[in-house]
């Protein structure tokens, strides 16, 4: 183990795994990783979670994780899809989970766990015509400020919660 390797694991931050292929940011930092049951691996970063793709890698950042759970022995991730911007409000829609399986989690569950609910700032849930919209301002990292998330239930009228997100949003000064 060479100085910089120790120093990494005194300080509890792992490094990349071999064959890696994505390029982290300058600032980033890696914080866990874990081998999937089929081969590759998940990196955990201060900016996200590296995933892999069929072309590689991609980054999920945090505050793009609607929901994590840990459960017999994967990781299940919903994801969160930018659908439009009204008034300075992010319209979103979820994605199907997804399910990872680690060989060996390591610190990983813990870092998504605590990353995912760290970058909430705030959450609220309104009923609106046909349904309703919860209403999230997370923390986006590498970036100063907050986002307003608004995320319709199934059926919500879409002119009403793009209505609600931008009143919404002006009465916070984001739009």
């Amino acid at each position: 183990m060479n100085l910089l390797q120790a120093v990494r694991k005194l300080l509890g931050r792992d490094q990349l795994p071999e064959g890696f292929t994505g390029h982290l940011d300058a600032d980033e930092q890696v914080l866990a990783t874990a081998r999937l049951g089929g081969g590759g691996h998940v990196v955990a970063t201060s900016l996200g979670l590296w995933l892999p793709t069929p072309d590689g890698v991609r980054r999920l950042s945090w505050h793009l994780v609607s929901k994590a759970s840990w459960e017999n022995g994967a990781v299940v991730l919903v994801e969160a899809q930018e659908r439009d911007v009204v008034g300075g409000a992010v319209l979103i829609a979820d994605l199907s989970p997804q399910r990872l399986r680690l060989a060996e989690p390591g610190r990983v569950p813990e870092m998504v766990h605590a990353r995912v609910t760290g970058s909430v700032r705030s959450r609220h849930h309104r009923d609106l015509p046909g349904g309703g919209a919860w209403f999230v301002q997370r923390k986006v990292p590498g970036r100063d400020g907050i986002v307003l998330q608004v995320r319709a239930d199934p059926g919500t009228d879409d002119a009403a919660v793009r209505q609600v997100a931008g009143d919404v949003a002006r009465t916070l000064g984001l739009g």
